[in-house]
This record gives structure tokens, sequence and C-alpha cells, in this order.
């Protein structure tokens, strides 16, 4: 008997060209100019289209819908967070390097504030806030094993998700101490003050 022959699913294009990379470019600025200009009310694909100068079409060849947009969004915010944070100063003092990672974090939703609330709740609602982990895990990573030893699964959780969840309500809340001196030093202190208890009562 014949087996049954399934369509093959199509799969999307990967923007591997030079121009299906700036196409997806185009696409991805213009969906950060209609979010700022208009909020999620005025979002749709068929305005990032007309906005990025491409077709309806086009833009679906990239992207399946506005939340994968907004994931996109998302992540292109996490890579450049992620590059300003691979050149960490050897002699840096641990509040120091607390302080670099948490001004890089605060660094990557500044700007366009539509934008970075929008990619927020994108992140929340997709269930995938623990890409935004590599970041503080970085610092983690290279606190001075002199000082600290490796730190637990449940402690990279735990100081994780102190300073990364703080940031995402300040910017969902729009508080206006967002990006000031005073709110990076208590989020230091917040990072700082963990790692230090933990030097100070290491796990038996």
């Amino acid at each position: 008997m014949a087996r049954s022959r399934q369509a093959p699913k199509k799969k999307r294009r990967s923007p591997r060209q030079a121009r299906a990379g700036e196409t997806v470019a185009l696409i991805l600025e213009a969906a950060a100019q209609i979010l700022e200009a208009g909020g999620l009310e005025a979002f749709t694909t068929n305005a990032v289209a007309e906005r990025a100068g491409v077709s309806i079409g086009s833009l679906y060849q990239y992207f399946a819908n506005k939340k994968a947009l907004l994931l996109a969004l998302a992540q292109q915010e996490i890579r450049s967070t992620l590059g300003a944070l691979k050149r960490p100063e050897a002699d840096q003092s641990p509040e120091e390097r607390v302080r670099y990672t948490v001004r890089a974090i605060i660094n990557a939703f500044r700007g366009r504030l539509r934008v970075r609330k929008a990619v927020v709740e994108a992140i929340v609602a997709s269930g995938t806030g623990i890409e935004m982990m590599p970041p503080v895990a970085a610092f983690i990573a290279h606190y001075p094993r002199t000082l600290i030893p490796t730190l637990t699964d449940e402690q990279v959780f735990v100081l994780s998700r102190a300073l990364l969840g703080t940031i995402r309500s300040a910017v969902l809340d729009q508080q206006p101490f967002f990006g000031s001196r005073a709110f990076e030093d208590e989020l230091v202190r917040l990072g700082a003050s963990y790692l230090n208890a933990i030097v100070a009562s290491p796990p038996r």
C-alpha cells in the first residue's frame, strides 16, 4: 500500500544574502518607527511594509506576523546588549563589574521608549524572557574566582531575575527615574550586596 505523501512545509527565508539582510533591517527599522510614532495601536504588518517600502508579501517572507516582528526587535536589542558586554576590563573591581553590566543592560532599553515597552511586553507574552539572562550571566562568569566561587544554578537564577525583573518593571511602568544614576546605583547595590553575601556565607 503506497504511503500517503505529505506536502513539505514551507520554510521561511533566512536573511543570508546581503540584499535579504538589508530588507530585514529596513523592515525592523520601519517597525520601530511605527511603534514609536503610534504605539501598538498603529502597529500592523501593512503599516510596517508601507513604511519600509516593501510589499506585504516580502514582509511575510521573513516574519510570520506582528509577534514575530516584535520578537525580532527584542532579539536585536539583546544582541546589542551582549555586544556591549564583550569588552570588560580585567582590573575592574567586583562592584565596578556589576555597574558595567547594569549600565549596559539599561542602555539597551534607552532611546525610543514606546519601542522598548512593546519589545519587553513581547518578551513577557512569549515566555522567552530567559533569553535576557546571558547579559547578567556574563559578569557572573567574569567575576574574579579569588573573590567568589562558581555560583549555583539557583544563585544565578535569583540574581538574574532580580536585576532583569527590576529593569523590566521600570520599562513597563515607564518610570521617570529609568536611566538615572540613582536607579543604576540601587541596581548595583542589589547585585553587589547579593554577591558579597554569598562570599561571606558560602553554601555548605
